[in-house]
């Protein structure tokens, strides 16, 4: 019997966001007002519908608890998020707020607010969405959803990574949520701190840092990431005065409204995925910049693509899933890469073998034997270093897209699944002695051999950590044993 995964929960307040697009040439007659010729009318939804929506397209399985009514503003926003995600709906006394923004030649010139109601009592489903989720991200806005499941959402974060994306007219984190998020402004309306000074244009990173400390004392949070919008994010703790700083990837030019949904829906799923808030925090930071960099909420494609709202983008970045991103690459007509090892201690020989591999297709998918195959392989005392730390550190790498593990010695069966274009083996063998060369060629695959650094081992770098520093007698220093060439 199979078990479904447990889902991503988003909670919070839904709103009918509208951009209204258009071109102004002149003054009206009767004020010195523009006069927009709309262009483009769009409505979508915004608030947590799109913190969901955004959770969704990383391929998780989202349940969205928020409190909808009976209003053409709540059916737009069900008609537009059925499709992607579970919805789990309160009652609304009310209608879901409405924000519109009027923009002329690509800058806003009003931005209008409408509509509003209270949330009712949870019902059983939404209390049974919280019991078995994965992840909880609050997405509060001051609206009352968070208010009405307070008790529930301190009982998740005992159970489950809880992240908490904060209002200054909303609710506090629940004690032990794993991350809040709130913006600098945001951080400073809630401790009531005065504005930067003029001279200096900004905050210091110290004290953006000292802020997100004293808030993740006052909520008992396990971490608080300030974002600084275009600077990236600092990632603070409780009773620490040394906050992480992290930059963005680059300088994002485009609209940034939705930018922090993004920043909260990327790190709620690294932490699903069981990352450490400073993973989720670095993650969380270069989505949110590629996200502006597209065109943020506003951009039409978010909600445009084939398959309707909630389809994952043509070209994923980096999935979790080793088949699912062999298939995408395929399905956009890519090369598929492979290769494969024990990768015991990474090396440099290692490094300059996966950087050459991914430079010949589109992905590189690493497969890795178990620890029980590397045993089997190896001999006694190996593996030096278990399978999820070498599974962590060549994810780590940027040239390493995928990690897939295999029990058995060799990965012929993972490769029959995987079917990848190419094989990449290094060192002196003949690409046609390889065992794989004969699976690869059942669909037409090839196998490569590429140069290996000469004088790098796993082996050799064991023997010598366990010999330790001998004695030079010519010099009476220590000196390590030399380096063998691997062959």
């Amino acid at each position: 019997m199979t078990t479904a995964p447990r889902p991503l929960v988003v909670v919070g307040d839904v709103l009918l966001d509208q951009d209204i697009d258009g071109e102004a040439t002149r003054l009206a007659p009767d004020a010195p007002a523009p006069v927009v010729d709309v262009a483009v009318d769009r409505s979508r939804p915004g608030g947590a519908g799109l913190v969901a929506m955004l959770a969704a397209r990383q391929g998780r399985e989202v349940v969205l608890v928020t409190a909808l009514g009976d209003d053409t503003a709540s059916q737009t926003v069900r008609n537009a998020l059925a499709p992607c995600l579970e919805l789990v709906e309160l009652p609304l006394e009310g209608t879901v707020p409405v924000k519109t923004r009027i923009r002329a030649g690509g800058r806003p010139l009003v931005r209008v607010d409408r509509g509003g109601g209270t949330p009712g009592n949870p019902g059983p489903a939404a209390l049974a969405a919280l019991r078995d989720a994965r992840a909880v991200l609050v997405a509060d806005y001051g609206r009352g959803t968070a208010t009405v499941l307070r008790q529930q959402l301190g009982a998740a974060a005992r159970r489950a990574p809880l992240v908490w994306d904060p209002h200054p007219r909303g609710e506090q984190p629940v004690p032990g949520a794993r991350l809040a998020t709130p913006s600098a402004a945001e951080a400073r309306a809630l401790l009531g701190a005065a504005r930067p000074a003029l001279s200096g244009g900004a905050d210091t990173l110290h004290a953006h840092g000292g802020r997100g400390a004293r808030l993740a004392e006052r909520w008992r949070a396990a971490a608080v990431a300030v974002t600084l919008g275009e600077r990236g994010a600092i990632l603070t703790l409780p009773h620490s005065d040394s906050p992480m700083y992290v930059p963005a990837p680059h300088r994002a030019q485009g609209d940034p409204c939705g930018a922090g949904d993004c920043f909260a829906a990327t790190a709620a799923g690294a932490l699903a995925d069981g990352g450490l808030p400073e993973e989720a925090v670095q993650l969380a930071v270069a989505e949110a910049a590629a996200f502006v960099t597209a065109g943020g909420a506003g951009n039409p494609a978010l909600w445009e693509l084939p398959g309707g709202p909630g389809t994952r983008p043509a070209e994923p970045r980096r999935p979790a899933d080793a088949y699912a991103l062999a298939e995408a690459v395929r399905a956009r007509g890519g090369t598929v890469v492979a290769t494969g090892g024990c990768f015991d201690l990474l090396h440099a020989g290692h490094v300059g073998l996966l950087q050459n591999a991914r430079r010949t297709g589109d992905c590189l998918i690493v497969c890795v034997n178990s620890d029980a195959s590397v045993g089997r392989l190896k001999g006694p005392g190996r593996p030096i270093t278990p399978v999820a730390d070498r599974v962590r550190v060549l994810s780590g790498l940027g040239c390493v897209d995928a990690v897939a593990v295999f029990d058995e010695d060799t990965p012929e069966r993972l490769l029959r699944r995987l079917r990848p274009d190419v094989w990449v083996k290094g060192g002196d063998y003949s690409a046609d002695a390889l065992p794989e060369a004969a699976v690869l060629r059942a669909w037409g695959g090839q196998t490569l051999v590429l140069p290996y650094l000469d004088g790098r081992s796993t082996t050799e770098l064991a023997r010598r950590a366990a010999l330790g520093p001998a004695l030079d007698p010519g010099s009476g220093r220590t000196a390590a044993p030399p380096l063998r060439t691997r062959r």
